[in-house]
């Protein structure tokens, strides 16, 4: 089991989470690595938590199917819980995002590069399409007439 967890700065704003519903899913970016042969897939992969893969050879199914170049071993990933919502915090707190359940992978690096959301903390103004690709965003909130922002933003994957 491993997890993405994220620690950042938020000034303004809570409840920073991805944009992800059925008719607009997240998908979620790794670089994946085979943990039978250690080879890492040089292109990223994306994935998101509403579709479902068959697993060959497998009654199983799973959000993330991939057979390895290099030892040709199918794995396979699901994300089990997730995504949780990133709340305001006076420090940069380590939160996890998701948990994915793999299977004879590991997931080493991400990228968001998807949209993201959040509630100003004073005014509950909405703000949604959130660009942490650069990793930082700022925005004003017109209610409150203050900056809003997410800095030093920060991915880790961790087992769970």
């Amino acid at each position: 089991m491993l997890s993405l967890v994220l620690s950042a700065e938020l000034s303004g704003i809570t409840e920073l989470r991805p944009k992800d519903t059925p008719e607009e899913p997240y998908f979620f970016t790794f670089k994946v690595q085979c943990t039978s042969c250690r080879e890492i897939h040089p292109n990223w992969i994306s994935f998101n938590r509403f579709e479902k893969h068959e697993i060959s050879g497998s009654r199983g199914e799973a959000n993330f199917v991939w057979k390895c170049r290099l030892c040709q071993r199918t794995h396979s990933a699901s994300i089990s819980t997730g995504p949780h919502v990133y709340y305001y915090d006076d420090g940069l707190k380590a939160q996890r995002i998701i948990e994915i359940d793999c299977r004879g992978l590991e997931f080493v690096e991400f990228k968001a590069d998807g949209d993201w959301e959040a509630k100003g903390i004073e005014s509950s103004t909405r703000f949604s399409n959130i660009d942490l690709s650069e990793g930082e965003w700022f925005d004003y909130d017109e209610k409150t007439g203050e900056e809003v922002s997410i800095k030093e933003v920060n991915w880790a994957i961790k087992r769970a």
